[in-house]
């Protein structure tokens, strides 16, 4: 054997395991618990399957791609589809803004108030939603709430109104969600070269300018995956409508997809449909999720 081919032959060699063999294990486990319920919230989507066939005084139907022809045709299934996109985006974008900016402050802020900071962000994040959104609803109650008596407004209902009602829950959403955002952006900001910073600053940048021209672009495969998985959290918002608008407001002003998805399997005994409505929420989150893997595996490049 030659020189050559034993200098080909050791890079093989010496060649570990494939990184996604590291993952087997974990796919072992969450597989079967994810798997089944996606395979049978599948399988109900396609059948007739409502109380009397529950109680087993009807039998199951087999009806292929009825109930999805169903929701292709009702205005309210495309309303709140709607809705929870727009509702979504506006959530996306507040965190990402309140995230980004807490970020920058930690960079900027002395050890103690960095750290009160920190403190109070995992409190939020660590709060259960429905905590969280008892906690907030009250804040507002139209007699007893703090900020009514703060403002001096007596028996003001702040979720009658459609917006104010979008507002509140909003702001709930995001106080649960920013810390995620904060942190991740904070440690990316710490692994920058100082010296990138200190080049941007000599060359007369002022701090703003700095941010957009040379925090920004560092940090796009950060950013990125923050937005993405922003975008799944918020698509799939349940709890904080839930319990903070009574189950979607007045005559449902308020429901996103996944509220309607509950009311219409539990509240109509229409499981096949609202099987299939889980579905399509599925499907749109699988395309999300396949563009946040693609940007994790490109994280080390310029996107």
């Amino acid at each position: 054997m030659t020189a050559a081919t034993t200098t080909s032959a050791t890079p093989a060699r010496r060649g570990g395991p494939r990184p996604w063999l590291y993952l087997l294990p974990s796919a072992a486990v969450l597989a079967p618990l994810l798997g089944y319920p996606v395979y049978m919230l599948g399988l109900l989507s396609v059948f007739d399957y409502r109380q009397a066939q529950v109680s087993g005084g009807e039998p199951t139907r087999f009806i292929g791609l009825a109930n999805y022809a169903a929701l292709a045709g009702d205005d309210r299934f495309w309303s709140v589809l709607g809705q929870t996109v727009a509702f979504a985006a506006a959530l996306v974008a507040a965190t990402l803004a309140v995230g980004a900016a807490l970020a920058v402050v930690l960079t900027k802020a002395a050890r103690v108030p960095r750290l009160l900071l920190s403190l109070a962000a995992m409190a939020a994040w660590a709060a259960p939603a429905v905590t969280g959104s008892t906690v907030w609803m009250f804040l507002f109650d139209a007699d007893l709430g703090l900020v009514n008596q703060v403002l001096g407004i007596e028996g003001y209902n702040w979720f009658y109104d459609k917006w104010v009602a979008f507002g509140i829950v909003g702001a709930t959403v995001v106080w649960h969600s920013f810390p995620f955002v904060m942190v991740t952006l904070y440690a990316g900001i710490r692994a920058m070269p100082v010296s990138v910073l200190e080049a941007a600053a000599l060359d007369g940048a002022s701090a703003w300018r700095a941010f957009w021209r040379v925090i920004v672009p560092m940090l796009r495969p950060l950013i990125t995956i923050v937005v993405i998985q922003s975008i799944i959290w918020d698509f799939k918002i349940f709890t904080q409508v839930y319990v903070m608008t009574s189950g979607g407001g007045i005559a449902g002003q308020n429901t996103v997809l996944n509220v309607y998805a509950y009311q219409t399997a539990f509240g109509s005994s229409e499981y096949g449909l609202g099987s299939a409505i889980g579905v399509v929420m599925t499907l749109i989150l699988l395309a999300v999720t396949l563009l946040y893997i693609r940007a994790l595996y490109r994280g080390g490049e310029k996107l």
